[in-house]
């Protein structure tokens, strides 16, 4: 099992200050995120993404996930072409992050991107259920 779904965290969030609903406190992993099941972890995604476009503007793939895996840590163009090319979204059209059939995909990709393996479905149509209640 990759580490991102071995900590609930299918995004591999990093440790960081901001708190997350259904995190794990404190986390286990020095690097990472943990939350208390995947669809936190999948919450975490929409919450993370969302925020990306409400407070700083970022409203497109190429843009959010840029800052997501940045050049310094990642192949980011490669990373932007594997979630463009799964999901059918243009990199550079703004996306309606409150949108559960744009969102669901994209997340979708995250994983399998970040995790190797294809993404639980009902984990992610959870999380993002916690994420617009």
């Amino acid at each position: 099992m990759s580490r991102g779904l071995g900590n609930n965290n299918p995004g591999n969030i990093r440790r960081a200050k901001v708190r997350y609903r259904g995190e794990v406190r404190p986390s286990r992993d020095p690097e990472f995120k943990q939350f208390e099941s995947l669809a936190w972890g999948y919450r975490a995604i929409f919450v993370l993404l969302d925020t990306y476009r409400r407070r700083y503007g970022i409203d497109t793939l190429r843009g959010m996930l840029s800052r997501w895996a940045p050049p310094s840590e990642n192949h980011t163009e490669a990373y932007i072409r594997a979630v463009a090319g799964d999901t059918g979204i243009d990199p550079d059209e703004p996306l309606d992050t409150r949108d559960a059939a744009t969102m669901v995909p994209v997340a979708a990709s995250i994983s399998r991107v970040e995790n190797g393996a294809k993404a639980d479905r009902d984990e992610i149509i959870r999380g993002w259920e916690l994420f617009v209640e």
